[in-house]
């Protein structure tokens, strides 16, 4: 008997019951016992009329939701699973390398475009960000007013500087909210001998120096000596600096240089520390633990990331399994069932999944199967879940990396089979957005009858109530009549007034 069947004969059962027990009370206040309880039968008599209909749509809606709240869980596994093969079906992850150094310093990263490859690495410098410090001032002094013009890397700004910023601080907060900063950011430091404006450049690189110059000073307290004139050092070395007032001379404490080294006795250099241009497809982050060394720098097939991605990919393929044999299992026992159990649409995506997994790729004799390369089902053949052995798929990916290509191949591999299967599924107007649209319509229709069924059930309780309060209401005047002639006239066990001449 199905879940709604039963909802429905329980329903009916119940109201019959309080049916049985309302008329009950309409015996009892007919025959003078009580007041014939109307809330009671009013309540009993609507309930019998619409207790099977209420039923049958609430249990409806509650089989309609679970079974979209299961095409929802199995979606969300599909979906998952898609994302995981998305690499290996267009042999983004078979193509990876990866990148080893063998010293520090260097954090080597392969990426597109990386072949294999050695190469003898030696740096001579990193690069660095010119750092200024200018001579010490008195922190609250008034410098005097002007212009001052900032220059980074070829870029400008302009800063005025007037009676509401002309102290140190006023000048380094002016400096940092500009709004077209050449990139310079400003701070002060205060030692033993005053407070020090210490300029930086935001980029590293010997082209990106700093240079200051003033113009329209006046009243002038020191604002005119904070000018400096920096040059690049040849070739990407260090920078220098010219102050334009020796007396209160500005210091570099550290010069604006591009990252110097050599790739195979090859010369090369880099404005920032990430070095993109040097070898293809690879990046060398470059610190100060990597200067004044040789290393060697490997590039190689990143069997370990392979292995990850593949190992991921049959975990969420045992996830969507998992979850299908959940939903379609039967409970002996209990004798419940999953919400999708029998259910057309699961039993489809479930056979075309398995169909994909079990079949290889390529030409009979030479056929790459995910057995072959360390993934087999799990004994239990109703299991329908993949077993990993990691070592014999490492093994794979080191000794035949063809027969893992010809097995993920972007053409007919079992990545772009499954990416294609499970998009079929997830797609507006696929199977899984046919049905949901279909129960969704359900719902809304179940909706609308509550409703209908509401209003119904209001329209009748209060026809009852009128009819049954006015029935009370003469049964209770009967009573009285009653009671009313019998001490009047008497009864079978007593005279009346009359008889008695009272």
């Amino acid at each position: 008997m199905s879940t709604i069947t039963t909802s429905v004969n329980s329903a009916t059962a119940n109201a019959q019951n309080l049916v049985q027990q309302a008329a009950q009370s309409i015996i009892s206040g007919s025959t003078g016992n009580s007041t014939m309880d109307v809330a009671s039968l009013v309540s009993a008599l609507v309930n019998a009329k619409t207790a099977g209909q209420t039923a049958a749509l609430k249990a409806k809606q509650t089989s309609d939701s679970t079974t979209l709240s299961a095409f929802g869980a199995l979606s969300s596994a599909l979906t998952a699973l898609q994302a995981a093969i998305k690499n290996l079906s267009d042999g983004t992850t078979l193509s990876t390398f990866g990148a080893t150094a063998s010293g520090k310093g260097l954090d080597p990263v392969a990426g597109a475009g990386a072949v294999a490859g050695s190469y003898a690495i030696e740096v001579k410098q990193i690069a660095a960000s010119q750092n200024l410090s200018s001579a010490a001032f008195d922190a609250t002094a008034k410098l005097g007013t002007g212009k001052l013009t900032l220059q980074v890397g070829g870029k400008s700004m302009d800063v005025t500087i007037d009676s509401s910023n002309n102290t140190l601080s006023g000048i380094a907060n002016a400096i940092n909210k500009a709004s077209n900063n050449p990139g310079v950011t400003a701070t002060i430091v205060t030692g033993t001998g005053g407070a020090h404006l210490v300029l930086r450049s935001t980029a590293t690189g010997a082209a990106n120096t700093i240079n200051v110059s003033t113009s329209g000073v006046a009243d002038d307290n020191g604002l005119s000596s904070l000018g400096v004139s920096s040059t690049p050092g040849a070739n990407g070395a260090g920078s220098t600096i010219v102050s334009s007032d020796t007396n209160r001379a500005w210091r570099q404490s550290e010069a604006a240089q591009d990252a110097l080294f050599t790739v195979g006795g090859i010369e090369a250099s880099s404005s920032t520390n990430a070095v993109t241009t040097a070898i293809a497809g690879v990046t060398m982050n470059l610190s100060s633990a990597s200067v004044g060394t040789t290393q060697t720098l490997t590039i190689a097939t990143d069997t370990a990331a392979q292995n990850t991605a593949i190992t991921n990919f049959a975990n969420l393929y045992n996830t969507v399994v998992t979850t299908i044999n959940s939903l379609s299992s039967y409970d002996k026992t209990s004798k419940t069932g999953g919400a999708l159990l029998g259910d057309s649409t699961l039993m489809t995506i479930k056979n075309s999944l398995a169909s994909i997994i079990g079949s290889g790729v390529g030409p009979k004799g030479s056929m790459a199967t995910l057995g072959a390369i360390g993934i087999s089902l799990k004994g239990d053949p109703a299991d329908g879940t993949l077993v990993i052995d990691s070592k014999k798929l490492t093994a794979s990916l080191t000794n035949n990396p063809a027969q893992v290509a010809t097995l993920f191949n972007s053409t007919d591999g079992i990545g772009v089979k499954l990416n294609k299967s499970i998009a079929d599924f997830v797609k507006t107007g696929g199977i899984i957005d046919t049905r949901n649209t279909a129960l969704n319509a359900d719902l809304k229709s179940i909706t609308a009858q509550q409703t209908t069924l509401a209003n119904y059930s209001a329209q009748l309780t209060k026809q009852y109530q009128n009819q049954f309060t006015a029935l009370n209401t003469l049964m209770a005047t009967m009573n009285n009549n009653s009671q009313y002639l019998t001490a009047l006239f008497g009864g079978s066990k007593s005279a009346g007034a009359l008889a008695t001449n009272k």
